[in-house]
């Protein structure tokens, strides 16, 4: 009886298998190369400040781009969330008074209030996500911009306060800012909890196929709107820690992270159609993009040209990713 040999792999398959599960290997590569170019441009990158400067804008930019990580995952998208942001800060800023703790509490607890109706439009009434948290953008918007009308809930002493101070601009020790802390944190809870725990499955699973997650019995209604409670609490975290670096709040403060934070997914590996990817691969992807920012600012680049890239990157890494990985929308 004679026996067959499988064929070796082609060089595609590798390479499908490379970027589909092992991104960090490749985003590790392109960190490297972006790196070393800009220090090359601008020797101060090398020093232990030029260090500590792309810590500290990487870690906003990371938690913003974690919740559009676990958005992605179930198929959706959050573009409310810098807007969730800027209130959050607002917030902590104009109830510094009561103390940090209630501050804090309360501007966490509307990011999760905006979270839970962003949840209940895409998970109970089915709105598309897109169409959903844009919508929640503008309303929060509004709610803003009547906060700070003349006489409005906004107005008034607003002081950031100063363990956001201190944590969203301090230093831990050498190179490495404080916020690192944060974001260390929100990394081990989303990296534990979306391979271990049942919530975490669940998301992988609605985005992979909610028809059958309903037959089997998950209620896909109550994933989605743990998804986006989730999301709207990681961008009241980023808003904290933004309002702490930079001192200040402001209602579009956090407006220019919307689109680097779905850069930052997108190549980071997770599919915008669900299903597949995780945080690991978004957290190289946001100092690729921390770093690629910087040497566009040596270059001279202004923040139109800026944006330009980061769509360029979107829409090129979403059909590379989609190509290699042979998922299609329908």
């Amino acid at each position: 009886m004679s026996t067959t040999t499988a064929p070796p792999p082609v060089r595609s398959a590798r390479v499908r298998t490379t970027l589909t599960e092992r991104p960090v290997i490749v985003l590790g590569v392109v960190f490297v190369i972006f790196y070393v170019a800009t220090g090359l441009l601008d020797p101060s990158l090398f020093t232990s400040g030029g260090l500590r400067s792309i810590l500290l804008l990487a870690c906003p930019l990371a938690i913003f781009a974690a919740g559009q990580t676990i958005a992605f995952l179930t198929g959706g998208i959050d573009l409310s969330v810098t807007m969730v942001a800027n209130f959050a800060a607002y917030v902590a800023a104009t109830q510094s008074g009561a103390g940090p703790l209630q501050a804090i509490a309360l501007a966490l607890a509307v990011g999760a209030a905006a979270g839970f109706v962003n949840g209940v439009g895409v998970g109970v009434f089915r709105v598309h996500p897109l169409i959903m948290t844009i919508g929640m953008s503008s309303v929060l918007l509004g709610v803003v911009s009547v906060g700070l009308a003349s006489g409005g809930f906004l107005t008034g002493a607003a002081s950031v306060l100063p363990v956001l101070s201190t944590v969203g601009g301090g230093t831990l020790i050498g190179p490495i800012p404080l916020n690192v802390v944060v974001w260390a944190a929100v990394a081990v809870v989303l990296l534990l909890g979306l391979s271990r725990t049942g919530l975490g499955r669940n998301i992988y699973a609605v985005g992979d196929n909610p028809v059958a997650c309903r037959l089997s019995g998950v209620k896909v209604w109550q994933v989605l709107i743990a998804t986006y409670v989730i999301v709207g609490v990681l961008g009241a975290i980023a808003g904290l820690l933004i309002s702490g670096s930079s001192g200040s709040v402001g209602p579009s403060q956090t407006n220019s992270f919307l689109l680097p934070s779905i850069a930052a997914a997108v190549i980071g590996g997770t599919s915008i159609l669900g299903g597949s990817g995780g945080y690991g691969g978004t957290i190289v992807g946001a100092l690729v993009l921390t770093v690629l920012n910087r040497l566009l600012l040596t270059l001279g680049v202004g923040q139109a040209v800026q944006q330009i890239v980061y769509g360029v990157i979107v829409l090129g890494l979403a059909w590379v990713y989609v190509a290699v990985s042979g998922q299609r929308s329908d």
